[in-house]
């Protein structure tokens, strides 16, 4: 690779890592073409970029990068992969489901909204934690929540009025 191919995929990466709100560093080492195939096909049908990239040029782009990536840096050793999302659970949880089948992959950190997560330990944390239109859809419940419960009683308090007046008129 030439000095001016790698200052190409330095740019090219630093571009991908400014317009991803959610990075993950994965180590998908010692899968076999069957089972990173598989991987791939997952990550694809969950809307999940997947690239493997050299370490030196991932931490260069990290340092030219206008985004505080931490401690991410530090983790740069073996093989890695990255995950690039819009939702910030969905790695996390496709890691967590092809772990069912295999040990890998394993979370080295990942980078969400400008918090960073050091460690396989993390996964849970991450698989637990809501998308954007999840806190959206949340939200929205409790705002109708309280303009439900007004309706439906002064619906029924109308319904309770009318029998009265009825009832009096009656005798």
């Amino acid at each position: 690779m030439t000095r001016e191919d790698k200052l190409n995929v330095i740019e090219d990466l630093t571009a991908q890592l400014a317009d991803s709100p959610s990075i993950y560093l994965a180590d998908i080492s010692g899968l076999n073409a069957d089972a990173t195939s598989a991987l791939r096909k997952a990550c694809f049908k969950a809307d999940i970029r997947l690239a493997v990239v050299k370490n030196t040029l991932l931490a260069k782009a990290m340092e030219a990068s206008e985004k505080d990536f931490g401690e991410l840096p530090e983790v740069l050793k073996g093989s890695t992969s990255l995950m690039f999302s819009e939702t910030g659970n969905a790695p996390a949880k496709l890691i967590k489901a092809f772990r069912k089948k295999a040990e890998k992959p394993l979370l080295k950190g990942a980078y969400i909204a400008e918090a960073i997560y050091i460690g396989d330990d993390q996964l849970d944390a991450l698989v637990s934690i809501k998308s954007k239109e999840e806190m959206i859809g949340e939200v929205i419940g409790l705002l109708q929540s309280p303009a439900k419960n007004v309706i439906s009683g002064l619906k029924s308090g109308g319904g309770k009025i009318a029998g009265i007046l009825k009832t009096l008129s009656e005798r």
